[in-house]
């Protein structure tokens, strides 16, 4: 994590001194210069405004030292960047141990185990069991296949989702994305009334936005020249038409017309 805010605090530190006086004789806001500076790294102007309301620093940027500048990546770490503690071999450390893991300010803490679910997954593929990635068990479908290894690895797995509820591994992913990230889950159609493409899947399509996204975010997402060209998009499951401001919710099934 220090690794990653010094590398954002050496991006802020390249000729920090000379701009900094500029733009204190400009009387320009610091978020304004900081995000110009971070260009790229994908954070918001609203990320880099609360990271600098929220640091304290100097109201004269060209006072700002190298340890603001690492106090101030710190906090847009958090803000933009923020992580997850994978606490992979779980299924080796002690209850104990992950419980004073979990107890790790500012951070969530998942139990995981890699090993187990990539067992899972290879036994699924070999069709020896039935199982979904993220599950709490799996059914074995042909005993008399497995070898005695095999079935008491399988029944340690068992016993493992059992207690834990899953191999984690899944959640790491659905808890970063949908908690740490806050995205949702938008489904694009061609026909507001048959939700299927024309191989018959149903809602082929799924994009994950940023909560608090449009309908023409949504239209940029598939296609730029949806984007450019948006009329209007239509709500299927209401059958509302929206315009291009209407921001979209999770599980939203959206058809975008557009100027052919």
């Amino acid at each position: 994590e220090d690794e990653l805010a010094h590398w954002m605090a050496g991006i802020l530190a390249r000729n920090w001194e000379k701009e900094a006086r500029r733009a204190d004789l400009e009387e320009a806001p610091p978020e304004k210069i900081v995000f110009a500076r971070l260009t790229g790294l994908g954070f918001t102007e609203m990320q880099v405004h609360s990271a600098v309301r929220d640091t304290a620093l100097d109201l004269k940027m060209a006072r700002w030292t190298s340890e603001d500048l690492f106090r101030l990546a710190r906090t847009l770490q958090h803000r933009g960047k923020p992580m997850l503690l994978a606490a992979n071999k779980a299924d080796m450390a002690s209850r104990e141990a992950l419980q004073n893991l979990s107890k790790v300010a500012g951070y969530l803490v998942v139990p995981t185990s890699a090993e187990y679910e990539l067992a899972l997954r290879r036994a699924a593929s070999a069709e020896l069991i039935t199982y979904q990635p993220g599950g709490s068990s799996f059914e074995i479908l042909h005993p008399e296949k497995l070898t005695a290894a095999q079935e008491k690895g399988l029944e340690k797995i068992r016993g493992f989702l059992r207690e834990r509820g899953s191999t984690g591994v899944q959640q790491c992913i659905e808890e970063a994305v949908f908690k740490l990230l806050d995205l949702i889950v938008v489904y694009p159609v061609e026909d507001e009334h048959h939700w299927t493409d024309k191989s018959g899947n149903i809602l082929p399509d799924a994009f994950l936005v940023p909560r608090g996204s449009t309908a023409v975010d949504v239209a940029f997402k598939v296609h730029t020249d949806l984007g450019n060209h948006f009329i209007r998009a239509i709500n299927a499951r209401t059958k509302m038409v929206v315009g291009r401001d209407h921001p979209v919710q999770d599980g939203d099934v959206l058809k975008i017309v557009a100027k052919v």
